[in-house]
């Protein structure tokens, strides 16, 4: 481990990275109390990183750390589209609700530690999506699965990694964490999850400290963990902490004491909710650890995938999809469950560098067991989830940046129907 002084890296974090950039703990207030999302005009892409990464060899360091509680200490906290627009958030989901369909973003791991190249290209890609000759078919927002910055989720990286790639991406970004932006390196003063919090879990939309002069606003989520409901879709978003390997969002039966079961807690009433209400829309469970994965460097969550079984065994009812990052490249499986077919696909390949290959070279699609089938996966570009709701069926795309901002057509594609959840 190389050692760091606290005070130097300290003040590091409070440095204002451009002109005029917030220094204020808190943030600083829009002039119309706004969320703001991309700069007024675009500009080029940086060809480097005004704080490059120096703590790569601490990141071993890491165990489990407590889950900071929700706004409001509530059971199930929640989030909607409505509200990450502010007053023009009724008109927005409004105007969604007419054209028939929601289409949004998902990706994780877009944090790079070797300069900002990985990031933009993925960036620029996402933000050609919003160039559509139908408005219905223009992203609404972007559901971020974790590890916004490496190696620590510190104030420093926020600018680099997180506001400058996408100074250019002109709608919301909400987030669950993932293992890197929740651990701490050894001798730093700043709790778990602290620069996370105060640019996703904001008490309103400032301008964050670590913006560095650039305008998108922090996020107001209610918490780490959170149900996201938007019009055609609901996300239910858990923390999996901060190990390598393998995501927790319980104590496991006593194994980890720093936790607790408010994450089950959630699930489990998130999921009731859904059968209470009636709801006929497309639920999605995002976490950062994959429950399966053939990435080389990453295994699966296989506790942590009974815990959330468990959850949807209690309530009687299961997700369309599950969503996942940490594994940095692309996986599509099919797992059978409940008397359905259930996507479950990691989507790590948002920027970070370098991209993590398979154990093997598969010909897919690849069965697993009499339950699970490996569909589809890449292990050699970058790209990025783009998903299509309307009021029978969900449309999960896989777009490599590889293709260029003028390819509109995915390399792959799974086609879920809400009712009878059979594949396509």
């Amino acid at each position: 481990m190389t050692e760091k002084h606290p005070d130097s890296k300290s003040e590091k974090k409070h440095k204002p990275t451009q002109a005029g950039s917030p220094t204020t703990a808190t943030g600083t207030s829009t002039s119309s109390g706004q969320p703001v999302f991309a700069q007024p005009q675009p500009s080029p892409d940086p060809t480097g990183f005004k704080t490059p990464v120096t703590d790569q060899s601490d990141k071993e360091f890491a165990q489990v750390e407590a889950v900071p509680e929700p706004v409001g200490n509530a059971v199930e906290p929640i989030l909607t589209l409505a509200q990450v627009y502010g007053s023009a958030g009724d008109a927005k989901t409004s105007a969604i609700t007419q054209s028939g369909q929601i289409v949004f973003h998902s990706v994780g791991d877009t944090g790079s530690v070797e300069g900002p190249t990985t990031q933009s290209l993925v960036a620029d890609k996402m933000v050609s999506d919003f160039d559509e000759d139908d408005a219905a078919d223009v992203p609404s927002f972007f559901f971020h699965l974790g590890d916004v910055v490496y190696y620590f989720g510190e104030a420093a990286y926020y600018y680099d990694q997180f506001y400058e790639p996408y100074r250019n991406y002109p709608a919301p970004i909400v987030a669950i964490p993932g293992n890197h932006d929740g651990v701490v390196y050894k001798a730093d003063p700043a709790p778990t999850l602290a620069a996370f919090l105060t640019n996703f879990v904001s008490p309103s939309p400032v301008v964050s400290p670590d913006a560095g002069g650039l305008v998108r606003t922090a996020q107001i989520q209610p918490g780490v963990y959170f149900t996201f409901d938007a019009p055609f879709v609901r996300i239910l978003g858990l923390y999996s902490n901060v190990l390598e390997d393998p995501g927790v969002i319980s104590d496991e039966s006593g194994t980890y004491t720093t936790l607790d079961q408010r994450q089950i807690d959630f699930l489990t009433t998130a999921l009731k909710r859904i059968v209470s209400e009636s709801y006929a829309g497309a639920v999605i469970v995002a976490v950062h650890h994959p429950p399966y994965t053939g990435g080389s460097v990453h295994g699966g969550s296989p506790k942590m995938l009974a815990d959330i079984d468990a959850c949807c065994t209690a309530a009687g009812f299961w997700p369309h999809a599950v969503f996942s990052g940490h594994s940095h490249n692309y996986q599509r499986y099919t797992r059978t469950v409940n008397g359905g077919s259930t996507p479950y696909i990691v989507a790590g390949c948002g920027g970070h560098s370098p991209l993590s290959t398979m154990r093997g070279t598969y010909r897919t699609p690849y069965k697993i067991d009499d339950t699970l089938t490996l569909e589809s996966y890449d292990d050699t570009d970058y790209g990025y989830l783009r998903i299509v709701v309307n009021a029978e069926t969900m449309t999960i795309e896989f777009h490599p940046e590889a293709d260029g901002a003028t390819t509109k057509t995915p390399d792959d594609t799974v086609t879920i129907n809400l009712s009878t959840r059979t594949l396509s």
